[in-house]
Formats: C-alpha cells, structure tokens, sequence
C-alpha cells in the first residue's frame, strides 16, 4: 500500500496517465521542452499533442486531444466542418447571426441540394410566374400604342395583334421544347450559344439575358405596384418606395433558398390563376348576355388619343410591345437542373403548361380588353387603373370582393413575377463566371444553396432601375424586349446549327421546328428594334455592348492571371531568399513581440522606425539600446511628418537593390478589447498594409497583440 496521498485522486491518477504517455526518452528529462506542433499535431486533429506546462512547477506534458464538435473525422487527413464551426464569436456577432438565421433561416449542407429540387407544381409558379404574370400588362401596352399613337378606331386592330402574339409564342415553346431534350442539364441561351455557336454570339446572348432579368425584375415590381394603387389611388404618390420595398422582399425570401421559395411563391400563382380564370369566364358570359356587343370608350380616352392614320409602323410598334407576353418562356428551359428526376421530362410538360394558359389567359385579357372597351391610363393621373383593373369592374360588376381579390392576387403574382429573374440571373451569373467572364464571386453559394452574389446584385440594380424611371410601366417596357429576342433568336440559331452538325435522331423535323423559331423571333428582334430604338431600346443595345466589353475584360484578366501563375515559380523552399522588414513606431511590448516573430521566420531581420524630429531619435535610440534587441536598426527621419511614404520608399529601394529576395514586412498591430475603442488609435498597421496591397514582389504578415479581455 502506498503512503503516497495524492494516489487515487483523480489528479494523481490523470499525472500518472500523462507520464505514461510521454515519450520514454523524456521521462527522465522534464526541463526538455515538447516537439515542435508541425511534428506532433497531425494535419487531421485526430493524434495526441504533447504541450508543455506553462508553471515552473508544471513538471508534466499534458496530452491534449481534439475538443468539441467543431469537425467530424471522415478519415486519415479529412476533416469535415460542422454548424458549430459556423459559432460566430462575441455578443454583436452572435446577435447579427441571429438576425440573418431569422430573416434567410438556418444554413443548409451541400448534401442537402439533392433535396432542393422543384416539382412539376413548384416549378410552374418559381419559374412560370413571370410568363404567366406578363397578361397583367402585355395587352394594355399594344392598346396603349394603337390609342396614342393611331387614335380609338384603331384599337380593333388589338385583336389580329394578339392572334400574331399567341402564334408566336406556340412557336417558340416548341422551340424550346426541342432544347430541353437536347439540354437536360440546363439549355439558357448562353450554354447553348457557346456550345454550338462559339463564345462571341454566347456573350450577345449571356448580355442580352443579364440586361432582361434586370428589366423583368424592374417591369414586374412597377406593374405590381399599379396593380395596388388602381384599387387604392392614395399609394400612387408612393409607387417608386413601395416598390423597392417588394423587390427587398422578394430579394429575402430568394435568398431562403430554391424549395422555401418554391413554397412561399406557390400560393400567389395558383390564386392568380383562379382569379383570372374565373375572371375570364365571368367577362365572357356577361358580354355574350349583351350579344357580344363592344362597349363604347369612356370619355378619357379620346383626350388621350393620337389622330394619325394607322399605319405598318404602328402595327409592328403595337406587336413588338405585345410581345412582352414572351418574357419569361426562356426560364424553364435555363432551369431543368432545379426539376426533380427525371428533369428534362418534367421540364417538359412544366412548360407544355405554362404555354398552354398563358395563351388562353392572354387571349382572353386581350378580347375582353376590347369587348369592354377599356383603355390605357396615364400613370401620372390621381385616377389611373390598368387595363386589367378595368376588365375586373366589369366582370365582377365593380368593387366588389371578387375584384378586390382579383387587383390583390394579380399584385402578388407581379411581385413573385420577379422571382423567375431570381431564379435565372444568379444561374446565368454563375455559368459566366465558370467561364471567366464574370468575377468569380458569382459562383458562391451562400448558406440556404442559393447564389447569394448574383441575387443581391439583381436586387441592387433592379432597384436602382426602378428609381431612375420612378416605377412607370410605360417607360420601362421600351427597355424590355429587345434583349429577350436576341437571346431568342441566337439560342434558336444555335439548336438549328446543333442539329444540321450533330444529326442525331429526329435532326430532319427538329432543325425545320428550330429554324423556324428562329426566322420568326428574328424578325422581331429587328422589328423591336426600329419601332423602339428611339423610345429607350437604343439604351438597353449599348448597355448589352457594356456588358459584352467587361465580360471580355474580365476574361482577358482572368486568363493573363492563369498564364502568370503557370510560369516558373520557385518551388522548393531552399530556393527563397528572405528579407524581413519590421517597422516599428515605439520600443513596447508590442513591437517586441513582433520583432521575435520575425527573427524566428528568417535571419535576415531589419527594425525601420520613423522619426519626426531630433528629440523623439534620442529618446527612441535610449529605448532601443535598453531593449537589448539585437537587430540591425534604421531610422528615417522624415520632416515632412509623413509615415506611409518613406516606409514605401524604403521598401522600393531594398527590392531594387535585393530584386531575388522575398521582402517581407511583418506589421506589430495592436488590438484593443472592444470595437469603439479601436477607433481610438491611428491604424498605421492596417493603412500600411493598404497601401502594400497591391505591390508585386512584397509580403505583408501582421501580429496583432491583443488586450486582454476582462471576465
């Protein structure tokens, strides 16, 4: 039995463990000092690191293992990052964390994406509702050209117009159909130019594309608003704030991730659709009680009403506005990857769909339009109504419930339009990106599997746009089509070129189906652009050159980068040659600490301080020479007062006259416990490391001293 007291106590039974543990060669020697952590640790956390104890009379190495539920080991050198890494650290973290967890929701693994995909019920209302949504405003606009423009008798001539429209669009969801097969794992425009039509005409459409999810975004959220201020004429004055506070919203809920949002946008759709479907049949039932017959226009139209003579112009004019009920057919087509197996089938049939009531809902706004005889108000007057707005009166017999819910369900469904941009801006950013012809950032997914970049960047821009034109459909339609025939046009370009190269089956039939999308979106292409150049197209073609121009840029950087970085480099470390400079501004503890860091990363070590006058050398030199640092030392006088450039040029001169060192600069930077106070002090450190930024040749490493926080 031993007469020992400590035996048995958990403490002399934990020193015992930890005597075992040890090496038997250092048993006998407990001054020698623990291996160095890059031979002890292993890369994987998951071996026994010795650590020395930092009391004299801690004569023991204590065996510490990996704690917490930071990581999980899924093998030899593979770690996996857990939520918990994901801890924010401090009170205004912790709380800022809370408040994204609330507003965006928990984060999501990547194993979850699997998870994340869209039925064929979701996918109608995420990627259907801005084709679906257009019939808000896509028969008010080609009346509002006939009436302008032409005067009251020509607004018959709406009806041929919108049967042109509806033939057009069965042509092009055909069309599309055909790309889908051909591209199960996303067909946009871009990823089928490029493939077939190489990267020029891909960047045309990738530009046209980015231009109109912006314009979508923008004609949506305007719409939705004078959808509300036709039932409440009081918000009108508000139209441009109200807004962009539904596009903040819809920003939000996209960043919740793509089945959430599926969820949330679901609802709004199906509501439209009951509406103005039960809208429709009611208009036809009492206008065929009335025989049919077309109701005279109210007296406001005619002070509104051009008097030219209707000509080809107007027509293709009125057309080429109508076809805003086009936007949007695209977004399935880019989006199969978001269906669930098997994804190009029900792809497919999502837009088999959504072709089919677009054209029944379409063609029913547009005869009631006429049967009714509404027209198109000015935004600007107190008793401004859409088109649809007047169509509702009529059916429901005014303002009664079923209006109401029709004016509030076409305000949702306008609002949640946006998110098909949403949905497709941060794909086709992130495609770009892949590519290098966009910045890289685009293809980060945030913590809900969303593009987090590319949906705040659609946010910011759609804002920005809705502002400069104050939230007016009228101003901003101009704007809208030409860059979704282009992508159109090129896309079916190049599904035609794929089939006469690839001759795969069902070539012959498949290349007349495309080709004939083609010519027909062409020929609106060009006829968009003569009758709305002067109107704002002109704008939105040199914005699509910009974009084309930067996206160049950024590649032709990119690709310069990739090439610097191939070239011969030294590899091995025997091969560097460093120079280390310390600047220092006093001889404290801090300083101190960094000039021991640096003296144990390289021999080669030199302290510059910075002096303004004779006085504080002779008390800097007294310091220095009581610090026993032995260091070469070199101070600059500078009697300009200024710091940041004698360091820079001193650091310019030691690379001309050592051009193969690695100059170093190691920056003492002093932490202070809270915030606020670090505003206290001059940031010399985080100035210098600024302005080192961007100097080749130079690294700059900094060792921050932190005040110890009180508990």
């Amino acid at each position: 039995m031993s007469d020992d007291p400590n035996e048995g106590s958990p403490k002399r039974r934990a020193r015992i463990i930890d005597e075992r543990e040890r090496p038997a060669q250092d048993r006998h020697h407990p001054a020698v000092p623990p291996r160095r952590s890059e031979e002890a640790l292993p890369p994987d956390l998951s071996g026994k690191q010795p650590v020395q104890g930092s009391l004299r009379a801690d004569r023991y190495v204590r065996i510490v293992r990996m704690q917490g539920d930071d990581f999980s080991q899924a093998g030899p050198g593979h770690l996996i990052a857990t939520e918990d890494a994901l801890e924010a650290e401090g009170s205004v973290s912790r709380g800022l964390a809370r408040a994204k967890r609330v507003v965006i929701g928990a984060p999501l693994s990547s194993a979850d994406a699997a998870h994340e995909r869209l039925t064929k019920l979701k996918a109608l209302a995420v990627l259907s509702s801005d084709a679906l949504s257009s019939v808000a405003y896509a028969s008010e606009e080609i009346l509002r050209v006939l009436l302008i423009s032409a005067g009251v008798a020509a607004l018959t001539v709406s009806l041929p117009i919108g049967a042109a429209i509806i033939a057009l669009l069965i042509i092009v969801g055909i069309s599309y159909r055909q790309t889908i097969k051909a591209y199960p794992h996303g067909g946009g425009s871009y990823i089928v130019a490029k493939d077939n039509l190489g990267a020029r005409p891909a960047l045309v459409a990738g530009a046209a594309l980015l231009t109109d999810y912006v314009l979508t975004v923008a004609v949506s959220i305007a719409s939705a608003v004078a959808a509300i201020t036709s039932a409440f004429p009081e918000l009108q004055v508000h139209r441009v704030s109200i807004g962009v506070g539904f596009i903040v919203l819809v920003t939000v809920l996209n960043l919740r991730g793509i089945r959430e949002s599926g969820s949330i946008f679901s609802v709004p759709t199906y509501l439209f659709l009951a509406g103005i479907f039960v809208m429709l049949a009611v208009g036809i039932v009492r206008n065929a009680a009335n025989g049919f017959a077309v109701q005279e226009l109210p007296h406001g139209a005619s002070e509104i009403a051009g008097n030219n003579s209707l000509t080809l112009f107007i027509i293709l004019k009125a057309f080429s506005s109508g076809c805003a009920a086009l936007t949007g057919v695209e977004a399935i087509s880019d989006g199969v990857p978001a269906f669930k197996p098997p994804e190009w089938k029900n792809a497919r049939t999502t837009l088999t769909v959504m072709i089919s009531i677009l054209t029944v809902t379409f063609a029913g706004i547009t005869f009631l339009a006429h049967q009714f005889g509404t027209y198109p108000m000015e935004a600007s007057n107190s008793d401004y109504e859409t088109v649809i707005s007047q169509i509702a009166r009529h059916s429901f017999g005014g303002a009664s419930v079923g209006y109401y819910f029709m004016q509030f369900s076409t305000m949702a469904i306008l609002v949640l339009a946006a998110n098909t941009a949403y949905s497709d801006f941060p794909r086709l950013a992130y495609f770009l990106a892949r590519d290098r012809y966009m910045p890289r950032q685009f293809t980060f997914r945030g913590d809900r599997l969303a593009y987090s970049t590319g949906i705040i960047t659609l946010g910011l821009l759609s804002a920005t746009v809705l502002m400069i034109y104050a939230g007016e459909v009228e101003h901003l339609i101009p704007l809208y089509a030409l860059g979704v025939f282009t992508s159109f046009t090129i896309s079916q370009f190049a599904m035609f070129k794929r089939w006469q190269t690839r001759r795969e089956p069902g070539w012959q039939t498949g290349r007349i189906i495309n080709l004939t999308g083609a010519t027909a979106t062409a020929i609106v292409a060009i006829i968009v652009t003569l009758t709305k150049f002067e109107s704002g197209a002109w704008l939105t073609v040199i914005v699509i050159a910009l974009l084309i121009t930067m996206m160049r840029a950024i590649h032709n950087h990119y690709q310069k980068a990739a090439a610097e970085m191939a070239t011969t480099v030294p590899l091995n470390p025997r091969d560097f040659v460093h120079t280390v400079i310390v600047p220092i501004s006093n001889v404290n503890r801090v300083a101190l600490q960094t000039i021991a860091y640096a003296q144990s990363i390289a021999g080669n070590v030199t302290v510059v301080h910075i002096v303004e006058d004779e006085d504080e050398l002779e008390q800097f030199k007294a310091d220095w020479e009581a610090s026993g640092v032995d260091a070469p030392l070199v101070v600059i006088e500078s009697p300009y007062r200024a710091l940041i450039k004698p360091i820079l040029r001193y650091i310019d001169e030691v690379r001309r006259q050592r051009p193969n060192d690695i100059v170093t600069v190691v920056l003492p930077e002093f932490i202070a416990r809270h915030w606020w106070e670090q505003l206290l002090h001059n940031q010399t450190a985080l100035r210098l490391k600024a302005a080192l930024l961007f100097r080749p040749g130079t690294v700059v490493t900094s060792v921050p001293y932190h005040l110890e926080r009180r508990t």
